[in-house]
Formats: structure tokens, sequence, C-alpha cells
């Protein structure tokens, strides 16, 4: 069995410096605070508009669908949902075909919500976008999609 090394301040930081999920988990977590701030008149969180947005479909999605496009589990798109239903924001219903399956449709209020948030998210968008600068985006967007893809047998 290998020993085990012994992590110092050199090898913590070196870590620090090369991981992808650290880095990324960072990232999101400062991205996330800007887009939240942006969208805080409207009363909605990032991830309350993109649930949203993910229902402005031709067809109500399932639970399971919405939480695999959004790469999380049915039961943190459920606990998340259930806000935003008490809002009035959107409806949780049978499938007409089989009533044991759950579709989530965007109501009335919930499209005006989103038509009145939807010029706070392209302002940070934007202002995200500048302080990116001069990057190579195409590029940035294929390589995190490339880390979040899922793969058979990987996690």
């Amino acid at each position: 069995m290998a020993s085990r090394p012994d992590l110092t301040p050199t090898i913590v930081a070196d870590v620090e410096q090369a991981c992808f999920c650290f880095a990324a988990q960072k990232a999101a977590r400062a991205i996330g605070r800007r887009y939240d701030a942006a969208l805080r008149p409207t009363g909605l969180s990032n991830w309350q508009f993109t649930l949203l947005l993910m229902l402005v479909r031709d067809a109500a999605p399932t639970i399971g669908a919405l939480a695999q496009h959004l790469a999380t589990d049915r039961t943190t798109v459920t606990a998340n949902l259930k806000p935003l239903e008490r809002r009035g924001l959107l409806a949780i219903e049978p499938d007409a075909d089989d009533r044991r399956i759950r579709r989530i449709a965007l109501t009335q209020a919930g499209r005006a919500l989103l038509a009145e948030a939807y010029p706070l998210w392209e302002a940070a968008q934007a202002a995200c976008a500048a302080r990116l600068g001069p990057i190579d985006r195409d590029g940035f967007r294929a390589a995190v999609r490339a880390l979040s893809a899922e793969r058979s047998g990987e996690g």
C-alpha cells in the first residue's frame, strides 16, 4: 500500500491552483452572487430564474426530465419547485396519459415575472461578459460542457 503524502501548505496551494472543481465552485459562487443581486428586485434567485426559464417549452417537462437537464436530482428539483408553486409561478400537474408522472407548467404569473426578470438577467450577463474580457467564449462554453457532460460509468 502506498504511503500517504505529508500534506504541506505548498501541496495544498498547488491543489488550490490546479483543481478544476475548486475553481468551478469558486467561480459559480461569485457568478451566482452577481446574478442573484441583479434579479433581487423580482424576488427570484438565479437558480429560481433558471428553473422557471426551463419551463418555457412547447410541452411541460416532467420533474425527471428537468432534473436531468439541470444535472441535478429529482429531490432537489422538487424541493426548489415548491416555493415557486406556492407563489403561483408554476403548476405541478399530472400527465394526461400517465397520472403517476408529474409535469411542471409555467403559469401566466410565472411568465410575467420572467418577462420582468429577463432584462435584469441580460444586464447581469453583459456585466459578466465584460468582466471576462476578450476570452474565447465558445471555447469556454465547450470546456464547461465537456466537464459537465454525464458519461456512463462516471459520477
